[in-house]
């Protein structure tokens, strides 16, 4: 991963967050932010530099999986909430909420249509996904992604974090239509 102390300092990770960790069978449940494995059975794991290399080739689609970010419960009448915004990879697409450990048919559904966009229908095509750095979301969304019986799957486990801390370009992304109201 892309210079991951100097990542953990600025983003004020503990030290133990650089600790190894073995990669599950099943999908994370739980505790989305903490540190993540260095592997995923049957996909690329990538850094920040790769990452960018796979971007600027145009050839790879890039699936942003950051959850969206629950409206407060118990809002005094009307209050006025707004979501926001997520500032992401230029390109890709954002399918919030689809990296959960548990997901309702209808996220599957969503999940499924935004990637048959993206690859054009092709389980081969290139799909990079992404979340933040010590993010359990984009793991669970690639090994799902592999479920689904896509080939070609990347992982980007330091996310817009680590894409940022390289000073690449981010733009402002909306969240893909057609999303699940609630999980």
């Amino acid at each position: 991963m892309i210079r991951a102390a100097a990542l953990a300092i600025l983003l004020g990770l503990p030290a133990a967050g650089l600790a190894q960790v073995a990669e599950p069978d099943t999908y994370r449940t739980d505790h989305y932010r903490e540190p993540v494995p260095g592997t995923l059975t049957g996909g690329t794991v990538v850094d920040a530099e790769q990452a960018h290399a796979l971007w600027q080739s145009g050839e790879v689609a890039f699936v942003d999986v950051l959850p969206r970010a629950p409206k407060p419960p118990n809002l005094p009448a009307g209050t006025i909430w707004r979501d926001k915004p997520r500032f992401s990879i230029p390109g890709a697409i954002w399918l919030p909420n689809v990296g959960y450990g548990e997901i309702a048919e209808a996220t599957h559904a969503y999940f499924r249509a935004g990637l048959n966009r993206v690859t054009g229908g092709d389980p081969a095509h290139p799909v990079l996904f992404f979340c933040l750095a010590d993010c359990w979301m984009s793991w669970n969304a690639a090994k799902r992604a592999l479920e689904y019986g896509y080939t070609t799957v990347y992982w980007f486990p330091d996310g817009t974090d680590g894409w940022t801390f390289l000073d690449y370009p981010v733009e402002r992304l909306a969240a893909e239509p057609g999303e699940p109201v609630a999980q």
